[in-house]
């Protein structure tokens, strides 16, 4: 009863102890990294993943919603934020606004003919519509580059009216993404505990019954695939600048089958938490293994098959488990009755 009490005001609060922790990490992060043999920029790199594995986790974990194209959406992030640098306003929070708006705006569009779907359906319809927009890329030169890319896309300083932040080292990049991580953190983790996220979990365990309820499953499923947009046309906004350019490769099919994979592997269908897992294990896995085989991808492959066998739960079922696991045995040490049967 106690331990169910915990888990209700765990849920009902803003602030969790495991939520500190990870801000805590990735606070200090910058300091520690280059010590354990890794570099400034692969922090960048992972805290913008992160945002957008989160995002992509509301759809996958929470909805029950596999999308195989959502690498469309990071790219439609950052092609936006390059096009509002370049157009109309050089402003960080103006840029950064444009590309969450653009892609939630394209993403709800393409969520009105993705709605009505289930299942396997729903997730051949999201390849479509990812390599509907790969080309569109690939093939409007003018907007895009084409193959080449659209180059040049500054590091806007942190503009905050009387004092401005320049974010051209990726110290100052790092901390202006884990500022947003915050952002987005607090506000996924209150709406996944809000109602609608329950609604959401009910309606990946039975859309059908969701429906007799009263809730409308296509509204759901259009709302949460828009949001999930946004989010990762936010990532994608930082990553252009981050890479100072906007490439077509990271709307392939290719990088949409990326995120399922870290999605998958950290365990977001059983934690809120498993995305960031699945993230920090996948460039881990790269930078690692990486320095020892070219052919790292097909560790990270085998890794990821044991998991799907072995513990489906991914990263996150193997610590719930453990923690269990622990638990279970402190309890039982600590229960007299045990202790009297010599048990």
């Amino acid at each position: 009863m106690q331990a169910m009490e915990y888990d209700k005001k765990q849920t009902a609060a803003w602030i969790t102890p495991p939520m500190l922790i990870a801000f805590a990490v990735f606070a200090t992060l910058p300091l520690w990294i280059e010590t354990v043999g890794l570099y400034e920029y692969l922090a960048v790199e992972v805290l913008i993943w992160v945002i957008f594995a989160m995002g992509f986790n509301l759809l996958l974990g929470y909805g029950g919603l596999p999308s195989f194209g959502h690498g469309a959406f990071f790219g439609i992030g950052a092609y936006a934020f390059g096009l509002a640098q370049f157009n109309v306003w050089a402003n960080l929070w103006f840029c950064l606004a444009a590309a969450i708006f653009v892609t939630a705006v394209i993403g709800g569009i393409a969520a009105l003919f993705l709605s009505h779907r289930r299942g396997i359906y729903f997730a051949l319809m999201t390849i479509a519509v990812g390599q509907i927009f790969y080309f569109i890329a690939s093939k409007w030169t003018t907007v895009t580059g084409g193959e080449d890319g659209m180059l040049n896309i500054k590091r806007l300083p942190v503009d905050f009216g009387l004092v401005e932040f320049s974010i051209k080292s990726n110290v100052g990049l790092y901390y202006l993404t884990f500022g947003l991580f915050v952002v987005v953190t607090l506000l996924l983790w209150r709406l996944t505990n809000s109602p609608y996220g329950r609604v959401l979990r009910a309606m990946k365990q039975n859309e059908t019954r969701v429906a007799f309820i009263g809730y409308s499953p296509r509204l759901y499923k259009w709302s949460v695939f828009t949001l999930s947009c946004a989010i990762a046309g936010l990532a994608g906004g930082l990553f252009a600048m981050a890479q100072e350019g906007a490439y077509i490769n990271i709307m392939s099919l290719q990088w949409s089958g990326t995120i399922v994979l870290i999605v998958l592997i950290g365990g977001g269908f059983v934690s809120f938490w498993g995305p960031l897992l699945g993230v920090i294990f996948y460039f881990v896995s790269r930078d690692v293994l990486g320095a020892y085989t070219d052919t790292w991808l097909l560790w990270f492959g085998l890794i990821f098959m044991g998991l799907v066998m072995f513990k489906p739960d991914g990263l996150a079922g193997i610590w719930r488990d453990y923690i269990g696991g622990r638990k279970a045995k402190s309890e039982q040490s600590g229960n007299p009755a045990t202790v009297a049967s010599g048990r």
